[in-house]
């Protein structure tokens, strides 16, 4: 019988994905949601209700279960208020916290957690290329001082004795959700254009990809950190003229300035502004094959 499999976070893109291949796949799935509408089961998923917030969780989501899959945490894409940045922070910490303290006091038989982070971890650069190994230099970005901290709270699992992976994702491509759509809106009208120089790099991979990654990692039970990215890498300025390429659409219009992007956006535009080419060696030397190597045959299956 296939394993139970604990995912947080699992009403988001990824967390959907991943829930509908590995029901499909066989496993049991237990969902923690802060959603009461949607507590109640059937025969292979089951929703147990939390609130990280406040420190509650019905442990009985625990029962069964073999690895937990943390997807947990409010999304960096809106408007970096104080309060949006509190919720940003404390929504990946609390999560682990809530979690990590449930496993620890039922004595539950967790042997492993998978933990999603982010490559926004690495420095701004237009020249390195980024390996696990690396440790940034520490700066006043808000996005590294997030992933710093989402990361260094996973080492309370580990202390446990729980096998511990966490997998720093790049931008995730889907045709109906995430980044993707934001970037075709204004290009199927006409409208779209380079960001800021253009030469910014971007870590990308495709959603289906992302699900097989994790599935990899969950079922190799790999321990560590790994880059989850596709193996090539592109400027911004290839991004957004592969997607106008595939949905046969002109970029005629001059590149968005960056002090504009700053205005429009605020401090959340170091999103869009900040270049981070990330290497995926590392996954790939644990036997793991991409589907989609190369962004046009990526951008190709999803808006074809």
């Amino acid at each position: 019988m296939a394993a139970t499999i604990l995912i947080t976070g699992a009403t988001g893109l990824v967390g959907k994905a991943l829930t509908k291949h590995l029901l499909h796949k066989g496993y049991a799935i237990h969902i923690l949601t802060t959603q009461k509408t949607l507590l109640g089961s059937d025969k292979k998923l089951q929703y147990f209700y939390w609130n990280p917030q406040v420190n509650e969780i019905d442990t009985s989501c625990f029962d069964g279960v073999e690895a937990v899959i943390n997807l947990a945490g409010s999304s960096i894409a809106q408007r970096w208020t104080k309060s949006a940045k509190t919720s940003i922070l404390n929504s990946r910490i609390q999560s682990l916290h809530v979690l990590s303290k449930a496993i620890k006091e039922g004595n539950f038989p967790i042997n492993q957690l998978i933990s999603a982070s982010a490559i926004g971890i690495y420095s701004d650069s237009k020249t390195n290329y980024y390996e696990e190994e690396y440790v940034s230099a520490e700066d006043s970005s808000f996005l590294r001082s997030v992933v710093r901290a989402w990361e260094s709270a996973t080492t309370q699992f580990q202390e446990m004795g729980i096998k511990t992976t966490i997998l720093r994702i790049g931008i995730v491509l889907d045709a109906k959700d995430g980044a993707l759509p934001k970037i075709m809106a204004p290009i199927e009208k006409y409208c779209g254009a380079v960001l800021a120089s253009g030469e910014q790099w971007q870590s990308w991979i495709h959603i289906d990809d992302l699900v097989a990654l994790f599935t990899h990692t969950l079922e190799l039970k790999l321990e560590g950190v790994y880059n989850a990215v596709a193996p090539n890498p592109v400027q911004q300025a290839e991004l957004t003229k592969s997607i106008a390429q595939v949905l046969k659409r002109p970029v005629f219009l001059p590149n968005v300035p960056e002090f504009a992007l700053k205005l429009l956006l605020g401090e959340m535009s170091a999103i869009v502004l900040e270049s981070q080419r990330v290497c995926s060696k590392k996954i790939q030397n644990t036997g793991f094959k991409f589907n989609y190597h190369e962004l046009s045959a990526a951008l190709k299956n999803l808006l074809n």
